[in-house]
């Protein structure tokens, strides 16, 4: 009897995996590869409904399958392990989890991979875990009226920035006006902190409401969390934009005009379905790691009013593709809206860390860094001057190489650890490899990060959002709220 592999996360049990194990079980006796709790916190952002070992124990007790395990790897191929343990004669997929990646490795160790369409059991309604789970939220939020809901699973919206942020700030905007582009977001996933989704008001937010939004005047309710967030007594300074309110409390897709003031001068918005649709089909989210303590964006920005003026024509090109749901147009304006908002803040691309250097015995005085986007892809970005956090003192490799025009500051690095406290702008390799990773697939069109950057999420326009997910397990899906 031939052996057959199959893997997956297989959280939410349903019908449609249940087919798909009795079809592949027709090839042999079936092995199952079981995603890690680990794995899929790193690619799903969130924490699987049912721990490994409950997916685990439910698997194995399936008539179609011989034996289950969970895998011990990492990543996309997180399988590997359990591929190598079993040494299958047949890898099978379902058509929309095939791969390039996973056709490769079978026809190197000489495995028959199939790909099988996805078929309900005859008689049965098709089934998909995102499906279930978007079910299952819509009832928790119903079941939930005047009880209070956690952080987590609160159904306080969250925003992504499409185009033009930055400009809510005045002393962007005193250099030309314009406008930014935000969506409100069905929370569907764990909002992480420090990740450039607005989580800072979303809190504030849930002080008052930690529900829901109340029914009122979304343009109201927005003008009201803005002066809630930013109240007289805040100690900081710091006065958030109006972007961050108006992105979460106004449904649909949304502009706001800015002209060196806190608040727009006007505000639109549309919940056109075909429009939202349009959206949703070509944005995705994937993560990375989250902005760090000590970090600061700012730091070395460089404001004119042309990069300003280009900021704003980007926005205007984004908003108008959107309206005539050209997605060529769409991609290359919401690309331009990047590289100018990278214009002006390099540090969104390679921020700035205030470090303690007393707090490190290993600290080298007079450390220097010297990052150039023409250097070797495989030259080292060797810093000694670490942050109290870092424990790995292996070299930096960082590949400048394949980062798009524009997100690359060519400045050399110079830190000084001979100072109480010391600033060191580091090469932030995870956000340069994430961006040349993602922006070298075909199926990839765009790319920005949400809010200030310096980490969180990489937010893709793709050729067809469900494709890739599908065949991307770290990313997800957006779902635009429409009231």
């Amino acid at each position: 009897m031939k052996k057959v592999f199959v893997s997956g996360c297989y959280d939410l049990l349903h019908s449609g995996h249940v087919e798909f194990f009795q079809q592949a079980s027709q090839f042999g006796d079936l092995y199952v590869g079981i995603g890690s709790d680990a794995t899929y916190l790193e690619y799903k952002h969130r924490k699987p409904m049912f721990p490994q070992e409950e997916r685990l124990f439910m698997v194995k007790n399936i008539k179609a399958v011989k034996e289950a395990y969970i895998n011990e790897g990492r990543g996309v191929i997180d399988f590997l392990p359990t591929l190598d343990l079993v040494k299958p004669d047949i890898f099978v997929v379902n058509a929309d989890g095939g791969s390039q990646a996973k056709r490769q490795l079978c026809e190197e160790r000489g495995i028959q991979y199939i790909e099988l369409q996805r078929t309900p059991h005859e008689g049965l309604e098709a089934r998909s875990s995102s499906s279930l789970k978007a079910a299952l939220s819509t009832q928790a939020e119903d079941s939930a009226h005047g009880s209070q809901l956690t952080a987590h699973s609160s159904a306080i919206p969250t925003r992504l920035d499409l185009a033009g942020t930055w400009i809510d700030q005045p002393y962007v905007s005193q250099y030309h006006p314009g406008w930014a582009l935000t969506i409100s977001l069905e929370p569907t996933f764990d909002v992480r902190d420090r990740c450039g989704l607005s989580t800072s008001t979303r809190k504030m937010i849930q002080k008052i409401w930690p529900v829901k939004l109340p029914k009122m005047d979304p343009e109201m309710l927005a003008r009201l969390v803005f002066c809630f967030e930013n109240n007289p007594e805040r100690e900081d300074g710091h006065i958030s934009g109006a972007q961050d309110s108006i992105g979460i409390c106004v449904p649909g897709l949304c502009r706001h005009y800015y002209d060196n003031n806190f608040w727009p001068t006007k505000i639109e918005s549309t919940n056109d379905e075909m429009t939202l649709r349009f959206l949703e089909e070509h944005l995705v989210m994937v993560p990375m790691e989250p902005r760090k303590p000590g970090c600061s964006v700012v730091e070395g920005k460089d404001i004119t009013p042309e990069k300003v003026k280009t900021l704003a024509a980007a926005a205007e090109a984004c908003w108008q593709a959107i309206m005539k749901k050209d997605l060529t147009a769409f991609a290359a304006a919401y690309r331009a809206s990047f590289e100018a908002q990278t214009a002006m803040f390099p540090g969104m691309i390679r921020p700035t860390y205030h470090v303690n250097a007393n707090d490190n015995a290993d600290v080298d005085a007079n450390a220097n860094v010297d990052v150039d986007a023409n250097v070797d892809a495989n030259a080292n970005a060797n810093a000694n001057c670490l942050r109290t956090e870092t424990v790995d003192r292996r070299p930096l490799t960082v590949d400048h190489n394949n980062l798009p025009d524009g997100t690359v500051d060519r400045r050399p690095l110079t830190v000084d650890c001979n100072i109480e406290t010391a600033n060191r702008q580091e090469p932030t390799a995870y956000i340069a490899e994430a961006i040349s990773h993602y922006s070298a697939m075909p199926d990839v069109l765009a790319w920005k990060m949400p809010g200030a950057g310096g980490g969180g999420y990489l937010a893709l326009v793709v050729t067809d959002a469900k494709t890739f997910v599908e065949s991307h397990p770290e990313a997800f899906e957006l779902h635009i709220r429409r009231e």
